[in-house]
């Protein structure tokens, strides 16, 4: 993946797993607990999701759930930095002069793959990348919807020869910012996601990115 690896602050919540699975076994223990938590939130949003819930629609005992999650938090951390990893992966395969020749072109097949996930991923529209998880103090310096910024710019730099610099940086956060807002209120009442507010999010964001990328 180069120039869109996942930067370890997109995976701290994954450090709050008791047992890091080693065994294939394991492994699909706690993607079927992930699932089923996003499945769950899917229905009910993140807010009123329990560890009960998890453990009922996974078909496990609520000591699995534990075994590898202390609490709810754990869960929703653990699936935000599961989404960061699948956001990233799609986000690889498209910030590509091979599908884009241009990085503002490519800007907006950011906001196609960000869209696709709200309309496609479980779980994705309530926990995105977890900055909507309201933990206090946060356990890192840098949000979620920065550091995808930050491999967006770097994806720029490394695949399209953009100069780095601080208005390159700060464009491109704040594009991601535009993109995160106007899907999220996008799919906030429609699951397909509404047109006129996704043509309006492009609009806004060649507003945004013009002579800066």
């Amino acid at each position: 993946m180069s120039n869109l690896e996942v930067s370890s602050s997109l995976l701290a919540g994954s450090a709050l797993i008791r047992n890091e699975p080693v065994q294939a076994r394991s492994t699909a223990r706690l993607a079927a607990l992930l699932d089923a938590a996003a499945a769950v939130i899917d229905v009910i949003g993140y807010e009123r999701l329990t560890t009960a819930m998890v453990a009922e629609r996974a078909g496990a005992s609520i000591g699995t759930v534990y075994r590898y999650f202390p609490d709810r938090i754990a869960v929703l951390q653990a699936l935000a930095a599961r989404n960061s990893e699948r956001l990233v992966a799609r986000l690889a395969d498209e910030v590509v002069p091979e599908r884009h020749a241009t990085p503002s072109a490519a800007m907006h097949g950011v906001l196609s793959v960000v869209a696709e996930l709200f309309r496609r991923e479980p779980g994705y529209p309530s926990i995105r990348v977890g900055d909507v998880i309201d933990l206090r103090p946060a356990s890192t310096s840098e949000t979620g919807n920065a550091a995808i910024a930050s491999l967006i710019t770097d994806a720029f730099i490394g695949r399209y020869g953009v100069r780095d610099s601080a208005e390159l940086r700060g464009a491109v956060a704040t594009a991601y910012e535009l993109i995160d807002a106007f899907v999220a209120r996008a799919f906030a009442r429609n699951r397909d996601g509404d047109k006129a507010l996704l043509a309006e999010a492009g609009r806004v964001l060649d507003a945004v990115i013009e002579g800066k990328l």
